[in-house]
């Protein structure tokens, strides 16, 4: 009887996820879903705003208006929170931290605006783990060496390599289950209140959107990031 309930109350609870078609690809049926869609609409507003702020920038005036101001505050923002991190390091990752920051940021708070935050699929979460993970150990390789990267796996002792390698495959899944879990926590909990709350779930449920999507998902952008800038940069440092 129980479980009937559970069944009968969750079919009115949408997280959301929907197919919005789909295609055959070498005999196989591959759906695009409401996460492809939300990424893409993240990904178009961010080009937009490129370009438009790349405009403002070459055409700036000396007295610089609003968006101008904007743009120039979230750029001395970023810098100045990579260069605290990485240090000399930071000129040559700040594209890439930059960009993810700013992608992971937009997709959080997505959810204020109607959307499903991509970042609460794992497929996301996960690509950008991997990609974090391949930048990692290309920069070992490249400033510590190979001896460099043996000698790290062998630390303290060679019978610890098992699980130091063990350490450094998990760090991808850590990075990405640890965004993907927090932002999809706070999905499935504004679905429930929606759903089992909606006669009453008028206005106040916008300080749960404000906490969810804004503060927790800015705050997980922060932890996201700052762990990539330290991972990379301690794949840069050597003994030297």
């Amino acid at each position: 009887m129980g479980q009937g309930i559970l069944l009968s109350a969750g079919a009115d609870i949408d997280f959301m996820i929907h197919g919005v078609f789909s295609y055959e690809l070498f005999g196989q049926t591959v759906w695009i879903t409401t996460t492809h869609v939300c990424v893409l609409i993240v990904m178009l507003v961010i080009v937009a705003f490129s370009l438009v702020a790349n405009r403002a920038i070459k055409h700036a005036s000396d007295v610089p208006g609003t968006f101008q101001n904007i743009v120039e505050l979230v750029v001395e923002m970023l810098d100045k929170m990579i260069g605290g991190v990485m240090g000399k390091f930071s000129p040559k990752f700040r594209n890439y931290i930059g960009t993810i920051f700013i992608f992971i940021l937009l997709s959080n708070i997505s959810g204020l605006f109607g959307l499903r935050p991509p970042t609460a699929d794992y497929g996301v979460t996960f690509a950008m783990g991997i990609m974090t993970f391949v930048l990692i150990h290309y920069n070992q390789f490249k400033y510590q060496k190979v001896k460099g990267v043996i000698a790290s796996l062998c630390d303290p002792w060679p019978v610890w390599a098992p699980i130091n390698m063990i350490g450094e495959i998990a760090v991808p899944i850590s990075l990405s289950l640890r965004l993907f879990a927090n932002v999809l926590s706070g999905t499935v909990m504004l679905a429930l209140v929606y759903a089992l709350l909606s006669k009453i779930a008028i206005i106040w449920p916008a300080a749960l959107h404000v906490y969810f999507d804004l503060f927790s998902g800015a705050i997980q952008t922060y932890v996201f990031c700052m762990l990539t800038m330290t991972y990379i940069t301690n794949a840069c440092t050597t003994d030297e």
